[in-house]
């Protein structure tokens, strides 16, 4: 078995070794030719986090070699709830962020993201965004604060972990919960939930030492793999054919601060 968990790691590190220098040059001949922006994502680890830097190492050779993307996890540089303040203020270039975390300087922003008994599908999004003005009411929203809102990224619906078995709204009571803050912890705070709004980075510690007794975040696969499984013995889902009732689509963006969105040509746009 310790062999077998030495060659997994052992191709593990040669993968991530090789993509890193297959990236490399590419990174370098940008920043000859072009722009390097900093991003940062609020994804702490697992496949979101690669599926992101996979994405930035994209950017080159989408923009012709115009702008490159130096791609950070989260707490790499800011904490999760300062992204939006570090890329107003010009400490980061770009940021991935759950979208729900802008409430603070943007309280309209809970509507841009889901929200109990919301839209209930990705395509229901897209219908707002790219057909109903979403996307322009939201960089308007963003303009004001100085940023550039890119667009929404979307995936799956967030579940629930816990301690103890959840088996009705009402075994929410008096539990310590982790959530992302917004309607959904008024929501679950009104159900008698003591709630705590905690990053995605924080959870499995909080898990780990009974800070917490139950916690929302993403899907299974990014939650696996961030350990949840670990430290809780229980899953709580919605109803027979809708995952999650109080965030069926769960949704980040990727935002620019406007003085380096300003900065690109427009085909770059």
């Amino acid at each position: 078995m310790n062999k077998l968990t030495n060659r997994r790691n052992a191709l593990r590190t040669l993968a991530a070794a090789s993509v890193a220098g297959l990236a490399a040059p590419h990174i370098a001949s940008a920043q000859a030719k072009g722009t390097t922006w900093k991003i940062q994502s609020s994804w702490p680890g697992g496949v979101g986090l690669q599926t992101f830097k996979d994405w930035s190492a994209s950017i080159v050779e989408k923009t012709g070699g115009e702008l490159a993307f130096q791609p950070f996890g989260a707490n790499d540089v800011v904490g999760d709830f300062q992204l939006y303040d570090a890329v107003k203020n010009g400490v980061l270039d770009a940021v991935n962020p759950f979208t729900i975390y802008a409430q603070g300087i943007i309280p309209a922003g809970v509507f841009l993201s889901s929200y109990p008994l919301g839209l209930r599908n990705p395509h229901e999004f897209d219908v707002f965004y790219y057909g109903l003005g979403g996307l322009e009411m939201a960089r308007e929203l963003y303009a004001a604060q100085g940023m550039y809102f890119v667009g929404p990224v979307h995936h799956g619906p967030n579940i629930i972990h816990s301690k103890v078995p959840i088996r009705s709204i009402d075994d929410f009571r008096g539990r310590k919960m982790r959530l992302p803050g917004g309607m959904v912890a008024d929501v679950f705070g009104e159900i008698g939930a003591e709630t705590t709004v905690l990053p995605g980075s924080e959870i499995f510690p909080a898990l780990e030492k009974g800070t917490i007794d139950v916690a929302d975040y993403v899907g299974p696969a990014v939650n696996y793999a961030l350990g949840f499984s670990q430290v809780t013995k229980y899953i709580s889902m919605g109803p027979p054919g809708m995952m999650s009732l109080y965030q069926p689509v769960d949704i980040m963006d990727i935002t620019v601060g406007m003085d380096a969105w300003n900065k690109l040509r427009v085909r770059t746009h």
